[in-house]
């Protein structure tokens, strides 16, 4: 899958944009459209067609403005970019209030994050090693640091945690989305594919160099595959051993303190 990536944006600029700070003033007539409404036209495309469909002359077209005049309003494509990044993040819902406990807090964040991807898959096509600075991204990584603040966790520590979690997220996410895409493009679920695939490789697995595949073929056979093979499912479970190492971690502290 092709990503699209902000690196490119120029960081000051960036965040007076993200931040409302940098509309442009004008001479002359009104404009007849505002950085909002060029944000809503590609998050509309992004959403029917893919990150992909994004360029400048396209948002132009769906506005039916010149190309041209579309960077009256944003200074390229990445920054464009990172509107639709921070637009999307304040459609979620509101964090949990701050009496919730952080297991809670954090499993409230994740599933919300589920929800946003199956409502803008694209996201998921961003490489943002650096993620735009904006309103909607800082308030939600405060509302995760308070979260942790009943764990003890110094303040750098918290943050690493957040960074594992959300790479966790990305990965479950990109998993579950790439199931949907292969039983759009097969035809086949999940279960029906493994009914074909495990006889046929199994008969080519030598018991005394492969015991352990051997043996998960038989777990899997005799498993409930319309849960364990269910993307949701598969994305709690992960979740909960993501928690359960995170606990974990806060435990330790705490008897080292």
């Amino acid at each position: 899958m092709t990503k699209d990536t902000t690196v490119g944006a120029d960081p000051k600029r960036s965040i007076d944009l993200l931040w409302g700070d940098a509309e442009p003033g004008r001479r002359g007539p009104k404009p007849r459209h505002s950085v909002d409404k060029v944000v809503e036209a590609a998050i509309a495309v992004a959403d029917a067609e893919g990150l992909t469909a994004i360029s400048v002359r396209r948002i132009a077209l769906e506005l039916g403005v010149s190309a041209m005049s579309i960077y009256t309003y944003v200074p390229s494509k990445a920054e464009l970019v990172e509107l639709m990044f921070d637009r999307v993040l304040g459609e979620m819902a509101a964090p949990p209030s701050a009496d919730v406990g952080w297991r809670e807090a954090l499993t409230d964040v994740a599933r919300e994050r589920w929800r946003m991807s199956e409502r803008h898959p694209w996201m998921l096509d961003l490489a943002m090693h650096r993620p735009p600075l904006g309103p909607n991204l800082v308030r939600r990584h405060e509302s995760a640091l308070g979260a942790l603040d009943s764990t003890g966790l110094d303040d750098l520590t918290k943050d690493l945690v957040i960074d594992v979690l959300h790479n966790f997220l990305l990965g479950a996410l990109k998993q579950a989305r790439d199931a949907r895409e292969a039983e759009q493009l097969s035809g086949l679920t999940d279960e029906q594919w493994f009914a074909v695939a495990e006889p046929a490789i199994t008969a080519r697995l030598d018991p005394s160099r492969f015991p352990h595949l051997l043996r998960l073929s038989e777990a899997w056979r005799a498993a409930d595959k319309s849960v364990v093979a269910d993307p949701l499912w598969r994305f709690g479970f992960g979740l909960d051993v993501v928690l359960d190492g995170i606990e974990a971690l806060i435990a330790a502290r705490r008897a080292a303190a």
